[in-house]
């Protein structure tokens, strides 16, 4: 007899029957009726050749048979109910691997010197890759397991996937400390004046900040363009030049590069920043776990 000729069901009604003895507690037990653990008997007769079960004052009495069976069966029924309610546990302070998360440049500057030093005292043997939200297919990665989560502005990730809000932010205007316009408060008329740097970030929702300020007529006098976040802080600490930068960003940058940062005279929209994972791994543990420590670190930081 193949595996592929017997309905596991009818394991599963000859496990209760070496167990109870009688059609009717099985019945009750499984929440069948008499006639279907009946018909189940019936066709486990049918497939094996034998009685498996005589009808006796002591109720139903397995044949040498149905006893050489039971109990392989009862051990191969708790290793599938076990494989099915198996969650693995995911011990931080043990745990070896590595994360990889999906984030811009920005998210590397923001999240992960807070992330990796929380790392280093809670789960010293994890580790921590990132990836550019831009230069990888998120979706199809994040769907084989390659990228754990992705930190960002990504309307891209819906379908298939669990996001949850970290925090919501706001543009401002940021310039080296010292500077004319570092006085509290600047007028849209300043703000066009001045010399700007401005940071083309193709494929991520800041990019659209430049495409509001264009669309609503604001001029700028752009003197230099760059493709990320990174050198910014080194630019406006040795220049007269200003950026308009998400809030989080010039909170990071201002004390390591003697910065300052004004309200931005311009209406922009405050920007949602959210957490993603693909639903396949919403119950993984170790999934879990970093979400529940990225979300402790941020949630409404700053």
């Amino acid at each position: 007899m193949d595996l592929q000729d017997i309905d596991l069901n009818l394991l599963v009604v000859f496990h209760a029957l070496v167990m109870e003895r009688r059609v009717s507690k099985v019945a009750d037990t499984l929440g069948l009726s008499q006639p279907a653990v009946s018909n189940a008997l019936g066709r486990l007769r049918k497939l094996t050749g034998d009685t498996l079960f005589l009808r006796t004052t002591r109720g139903m009495e397995p044949t040498p048979f149905a006893e050489q069976w039971a109990e392989p069966v009862a051990q191969a029924l708790a290793l599938i109910q076990g494989a099915l309610n198996q969650k693995m546990a995911f011990d931080p302070a043990t745990a070896r691997r590595a994360f990889t998360i999906g984030m811009t440049d920005i998210g590397e500057i923001y999240f992960l010197p807070s992330l990796m030093k929380s790392l280093a005292a809670v789960a010293p043997g994890l580790k921590v890759n990132t990836v550019r939200n831009t230069t990888v297919n998120l979706r199809d990665e994040m769907e084989a397991g390659h990228v754990d989560l992705a930190l960002g502005l990504l309307p891209q990730l819906k379908a298939g996937f669990f996001q949850r809000r970290l925090f919501r932010q706001r543009y401002v205007c940021m310039f080296r400390k010292g500077h004319r316009l570092d006085k509290g408060r600047i007028s849209l008329a300043e703000f066009s004046a001045a010399d700007h740097v401005m940071v083309v970030s193709a494929g991520t929702g800041h990019g659209k900040v430049d495409e509001l300020l264009d669309r609503a007529g604001v001029a700028r006098q752009v003197r230099l363009t760059v493709p990320h976040f990174v050198a910014l802080g080194h630019i406006l600490h040795q220049t007269d030049m200003v950026a308009t930068v998400p809030e989080r960003l010039a909170q990071a940058l201002v004390e390591p590069f003697d910065l300052a940062w004004v309200t931005h005279p311009a209406r922009l929209p405050e920007i949602a920043i959210n957490m993603f994972w693909h639903a396949k791994y919403h119950k993984d543990p170790a999934n879990e776990w970093l979400r529940d420590r990225v979300f402790s670190l941020h949630v409404d930081a700053g």
